[in-house]
């Protein structure tokens, strides 16, 4: 059966705080791991009081010291916003606490505003520099050589898997020409989906890393035990998106009765786009609709998320998944 693992931005729910978020990310990542999930994965995003993934390598370490054999990573660090030995001191030092469990997702986005970007960037040109600032990260976790006058330590030797994430052709083509998995970020941005997964197939270089593509996909997946209480559910996301398009970004609403009523047609046309790929409903249809988007896409792993404002609707949207997911 196809793997499957789960993306949590740590949502900070209205009448809630961060501290409630960290405990709820623990309880679903010890539930995940219970259920089979294969990762999960940890999304970095800064200025944003829906999110409390920011110390996004400071929660993974709580997670995998809460947990015992799901792998735990990054979907993903956005490298722009730090130094490369940093990254690899910092995943030097969670691989070798939780040795084979530990994750390096790469993003090349700011994952914030502009404002924040520019507080948080080393400097201007640090996204352009991309591409070089992997190489770099992935060569301070070689072995070390005699004389190397920089190394991270610890990290240089270490075994941590790097994955580099995207929702566009510039992804797809660097995690081919280096030979890594890629990770496509269609939950929210699947526009070029097919174009970029055909690429980066097509184009993929085996490295020491990889030796053949490794292709996984996010999809938003919202199960209840009916369509009603999904479609509900669903709204949730369906706001934050709204209110994200607004410029007004805050905490992760409760669910609502009526989601017309909240948003203007060009807002739904927009956010329908965005959450292209979800599958909300009952178990028959998660199933069906997970079934259907691994025979269109051919996946190698799924990655799920699920937006959900009550976190016992959210523990059992993952159950229900697991329990609906493609052979």
């Amino acid at each position: 059966m196809i793997p499957l693992s789960i993306l949590d931005l740590a949502p900070v729910c209205e009448g809630s705080d961060a501290s409630q978020a960290f405990a709820h990310t623990l309880d679903l990542a010890r539930h995940a791991e219970r259920l089979g999930y294969t990762r999960y994965w940890l999304a970095e995003h800064h200025n944003m009081p829906g999110i409390a993934s920011a110390a996004t390598a400071v929660l993974i370490g709580h997670v995998a010291g809460g947990t015992e054999t799901i792998r735990v990573g990054s979907g993903g660090v956005m490298l722009p916003n730090h130094a490369p030995l940093q990254v690899a001191e910092q995943f030097g030092t969670l691989a070798s606490l939780y040795p084979g469990r530990i994750d390096l997702g790469l993003g090349r986005a700011p994952g914030t505003d502009q404002a924040t970007a520019r507080a948080l960037r080393r400097y201007h040109d640090s996204a352009d520099a991309f591409p070089q600032d992997v190489q770099e990260l992935l060569y301070y976790f070689e072995p070390a050589e005699p004389g190397q006058p920089v190394r991270a330590v610890p990290g240089a030797g270490v075994d941590v898997p790097v994955w580099l994430l995207g929702s566009s052709l510039f992804g797809a083509r660097l995690a081919a020409r280096l030979g890594l998995p890629y990770a496509f970020a269609s939950h929210f941005a699947p526009d070029a989906l097919d174009h970029a997964l055909a690429l980066y197939r097509r184009e993929f270089t085996p490295s020491r890393r990889l030796a053949r593509p490794y292709a996984m996909l996010g999809v938003n997946v919202v199960a209840a035990p009916s369509e009603t209480e999904a479609r509900r559910l669903f709204t949730t996301l369906q706001q934050s998106f709204v209110n994200l398009r607004r410029g007004r970004p805050g905490l992760i609403p409760p669910p609502i009765d009526d989601i017309e009523a909240y948003w203007t047609p060009a807002e739904r046309i927009g956010v329908e786009q965005a959450l292209a790929c979800s599958v909300v409903g009952d178990p028959d249809q998660v199933r069906d609709g997970l079934a259907a988007f691994v025979e269109r896409h051919r996946p190698d792993e799924l990655m799920l998320t699920a937006n959900v404002y009550d976190h016992a609707a959210r523990k059992r949207s993952f159950e229900i998944a697991m329990a609906s997911r493609p052979g």
